[in-house]
């Protein structure tokens, strides 16, 4: 709790609180930061954390309002992000921007070797159609539909995994089916790279979950039942105790909302005549003409 609750009655006058919608104290305005294209203000605090959680994560390019019911979608600038972060984390963001930037270029595309990355140049005659595309950086020669080695004459082959070996030039490209470091997200085909962890993915650009090792959609299995049978079984990467605990909250949560729900169910068909009653009461009030 702040001091700032307990100051004088006559400096109240002079100096008033703000509430902070996220953390719901009052601060004075000098602690208090207005987002120039809606107007909310929020604790500069709070709004720093948020800010810095979504750049982190990597959740967003364009930094929304954390309003959820901000009446005008505002945004945060540039510039008022760059006055709230370090310069580490500000530079991610940068990063993001122009990663983003280049994922909606239809004139451009990310060279796919792991160890290039570089930014490649399309004809802007037919963006859309598959094209032979050489990285100037690395020499790599691929097709810049499905990123593969240039097949002329071919289709493209989808969800392809592809990864890549150092040193190599236009034939890097080696098949894997299940531990090749890069894959493409079946939804939206962004490129996504798996150091480590278990295998069940999301991606960050359209927060679709799958599988690994055969991408299929996880959306809906939120027990995992896909890792119990199947070419994939027990491949999810956690032990059996981790995964029988995982089912056993979800499981719980869906109880714990059922048994409310059961619980509450009467004393609201009981509460229900009375709210009824209460509101035709106060619509006949207002129907009433005033007394003259």
């Amino acid at each position: 709790m702040t001091t700032a609750r307990y100051r004088p009655t006559w400096d109240l006058v002079l100096d008033p609180l703000v509430s902070c919608k996220l953390c719901l104290g009052e601060y004075p305005v000098e602690q208090m930061t207005t987002i120039a294209q809606c107007q909310c203000i929020f604790c500069t605090l709070c709004l720093k954390q948020y800010v810095e959680l979504l750049i982190k994560e990597g959740l967003e390019t364009a930094i929304s309002c954390p309003d959820a019911a901000c009446p005008k979608r505002g945004h945060l600038q540039e510039n008022e992000i760059e006055c709230m972060v370090a310069s580490e984390i500000m530079q991610r963001y940068k990063k993001l921007q122009f990663e983003r930037e280049v994922l909606l270029d239809p004139c451009r595309t990310w060279c796919p070797s792991s160890t290039c990355q570089a930014v490649c140049q399309l004809q802007e005659s037919s963006p859309q159609d598959p094209q032979l595309v050489q990285c100037k950086a690395c020499d790599i020669e691929f097709c810049s539909a499905c990123k593969s080695n240039w097949h002329p004459g071919q289709g493209c082959q989808e969800n392809m995994p592809v990864s890549f070996l150092p040193g190599e030039t236009s034939s890097v490209f080696k098949m894997e089916e299940d531990d090749a470091p890069i894959k493409r997200c079946p939804k939206c085909k962004v490129y996504i790279e798996r150091d480590e962890g278990c295998a069940q993915m999301m991606c960050k650009n359209c927060k679709h979950a799958f599988c690994w090792y055969c991408l299929e959609s996880l959306d809906d299995d939120f027990l995992l039942i896909h890792y119990d049978k199947g070419p994939c079984r027990n491949k999810l990467g956690h032990s059996r105790a981790s995964v029988i605990w995982h089912r056993t909250q979800v499981v719980g949560i869906f109880a714990g909302f059922g048994l409310l729900l059961l619980v509450a169910s009467p004393f609201l068909l009981l509460a229900t005549p009375f709210i009824l009653c209460c509101k035709c009461k106060c619509n006949k009030g207002d129907d009433d003409p005033l007394p003259t």
